[in-house]
């Protein structure tokens, strides 16, 4: 059980002192290592209830640590998710605001050390990067130490998409390294991340420094590539179909053609579906192959024991819930994400239900490392629901998608509004957590429905939200 007072104390013994000689000593502070996967909903777990998946390395950070059960992310100001999320990351700032500030992210925040690798390199740790980070500001310039800098996505992969027809041949096969995508000189992109972050561990064994690590998997983001042996690990008779399964998405809300939403063809069809989550496990399956090889360098290293190490994902995904095969939409599926912490003094296999964001991650470390923590930042520091020292940070969870899709969930209960089509959704998250029951027409739902519109709107101004909603 941790104690009120643990993390004060390693803050304490973290404090940054000049010595005579005006030198900055730093070693006494925690490692930070975050790792960051992309498109992973946070169903996709086994020590989270998946019994279909295999996740053995994850399951061992969930055992090893505490369990964010309600992490989210916003939302997005246009269908690349992952940029808004990233955005809100690096800057610490709610989605609107990081909409308006992402034009002078390198004019105002790279330019006066504000983004997040630099308020931990003021705060005396070498900063490395590698993988995907799609915000526009050069990453190379953010980190100390930056390799494989990664765009959002690789070359488009034409074969991937409208796929598969049950009885026809499929053109698409995940382990096919002539598709090019995350194949690149017959190696993954998740495999050349992890021989990254176990080289640079490696390398900060013979340092005194502490370290952040910003370790950001393309995957499991499509292309869903991954070599043959995790695709056989899935066999489609293995497969459930998830709930609800409906063929089309009934309600226009802005994101139904997106790219995401073409992967699969329309109408959708149970065997398309069972085939996307084939290769979406399977990819998964494959991510965390790499990061139990991180875990294991770590270990190897002499410094797990003075390391905090995070993981999360930038958004869900749907993946076939709902008809919608994307993450463009307010559903669970896509605005929840898995959230593991595990470090000194972190209680182990511990469940923490009250509602965060993923973004929250950010001025977390900031106070595990004794920085400062700006005054701009908008997201909370998790240590006070670790310690036990708070129930909750947040009253309720905002979301919303350009100008065509909101959300609040304040308790058990989820609001979303279609502003654009006049169109409201009310679930019981408690009793129907798969958000298959649409309450908001109810007659005896009428109350609810007022309460939760007009706490959204009491949370606009707060995340910089000016869009009129009735």
């Amino acid at each position: 059980m941790i104690h009120r007072n643990s993390f004060r104390s390693v803050l304490l013994a973290a404090v940054v002192c000049a010595c005579a000689a005006g030198h900055v000593v730093a070693a006494e502070k925690p490692n930070l290592l975050f790792i960051f996967a992309d498109d992973q909903a946070f169903d996709t777990i086994r020590a989270r209830g998946n019994a279909e998946i295999e996740t053995p390395n994850l399951d061992r950070l969930a055992r090893r640590g505490v369990t964010f059960t309600h992490s989210y992310n916003m939302g997005a100001w246009h269908g690349a998710v992952c940029v808004a999320s990233r955005t809100m990351l690096v800057t610490g700032r709610y989605l609107w605001f990081a909409q308006q500030d992402e034009r002078r992210l390198t004019s105002h925040y790279l330019a006066n050390d504000r983004l997040w690798p630099q308020l931990l390199a003021g705060a005396g740790y070498d900063t490395y990067f590698t993988g995907k980070w799609h915000v526009k500001v050069d990453a190379a310039q953010a980190f100390q130490t930056a390799k494989n800098i990664r765009p959002g996505m690789p070359k488009q992969t034409p074969q991937g998409y409208n796929r598969p027809v049950e009885g026809q041949p499929d053109p698409w096969k995940p382990w096919d390294t002539s598709f090019g995508g995350f194949w690149e000189g017959g190696k993954h992109w998740s495999e050349v991340l992890g021989d990254d972050a176990v080289g640079y561990i490696e390398q900060a064994a013979k340092r005194e420094n502490p370290f952040f690590m910003y370790l950001a998997f393309n995957a499991p983001h499509d292309p869903r590539q991954s070599p043959q042996q995790y695709v056989d690990k899935y066999p489609l008779e293995k497969i459930s179909l998830p709930k609800p399964f409906i063929e089309d998405y009934p309600y226009e809300i802005g994101s139904n053609r997106v790219r995401d939403e073409k992967l699969a063809p329309f109408p959708r069809t149970e065997y398309a579906v069972k085939v996307n989550r084939q290769e979406y496990y399977a990819i998964i399956t494959h991510t965390d192959a790499q990061i139990g090889r991180i875990l294991n360098a770590l270990e190897r290293s002499g410094k797990a024991d003075n390391t905090y190490i995070f993981f999360t994902a930038d958004h869900g995904l749907a993946c076939g819930h709902h008809g919608l095969m994307g993450k463009q939409n307010m559903y669970d599926h896509s605005v929840r994400v898995p959230f593991f912490v595990v470090g000194p003094d972190v209680p182990q296999d511990k469940q923490i239900d009250a509602p965060i964001y993923l973004q929250d991650v950010m001025p977390t470390t900031l106070q595990l490392a004794g920085a400062q923590v700006p005054e701009q930042v908008q997201f909370k520091s998790l240590l006070p629901l670790i310690e036990g020292t708070t129930e909750q940070t947040h009253d309720a969870i905002y979301g919303g998608y350009t100008s065509t899709q909101r959300m609040i969930t304040v308790g058990d209960y989820k609001l979303i509004v279609y502003p654009r089509i006049g169109r409201k959704l009310l679930f019981d998250l408690k009793q129907d957590p798969l958000e298959i029951t649409d309450l908001a027409g109810k007659p005896a739902y009428a109350a609810k429905v007022a309460e939760l519109t007009a706490q959204l709107k009491a949370l606009q101004p707060e995340v910089g939200d000016t869009l009129a909603i009735e």
